[in-house]
């Protein structure tokens, strides 16, 4: 099924804490990594400075098998990561976390030479996807995420393929 003709899944929820982002973020990598599928998702961060994207995109990663330190691409544009076979198809997962804060211009993606790694396999987690413009392909899961007065995050969650949709937590 082509993603413009997937009906849209829409989650809201809420994370009143970072154990909750955690929790969420380590259950949406277990269903991720058990199907082919979620292993190549397009996963998109959308929010303001200081929401948590990066903060969710850390324990995301840790939650894939990522050992060591999760650095913040801001400054590189991109952190790629390779975590071991998993038992359900005994291939090794790259996977691709860019942050397009520093982008002036959308044009940047394609000088950067981005095309290649988006058509290879592997999971895409991008931060500030709207710096890229048009150069993106179409996400599986956009995760809009606002900051409350009290702190908590109000969480909006996309799902524009039935991988994705078949990803999220219940």
């Amino acid at each position: 099924m082509a993603i413009e003709d997937h009906p849209l899944i829409v989650k809201s929820i809420a994370w009143d804490n970072e154990a909750q982002t955690q929790a969420f973020a380590q259950a949406l990598a277990k269903r991720l990594l058990g199907s082919a599928p979620g292993r190549n998702a397009l996963i998109q961060l959308h929010g303001d400075l200081g929401a948590g994207k990066t903060t969710f995109a850390r324990h995301l990663l840790k939650g894939m098998g990522v050992q060591g330190r999760v650095k913040s691409p801001t400054y590189a544009v991109v952190e790629p990561y390779t975590v071991a076979a998993s038992p359900a198809s005994g291939d090794a997962l790259t996977i691709w976390h860019f942050d397009f804060y520093r982008f002036d211009d959308p044009n940047e993606w394609e000088e950067a030479g981005f095309r290649d790694i988006f058509a290879s396999p592997g999971l895409k987690l991008i931060e500030w996807p709207e710096k890229a413009g048009h150069h993106l392909p179409p996400a599986d899961l956009d995760i809009h995420i606002e900051v409350l007065a009290n702190e908590v995050r109000a969480v909006l969650l996309t799902a524009h393929t039935d991988a994705a949709a078949a990803a999220l937590p219940p």
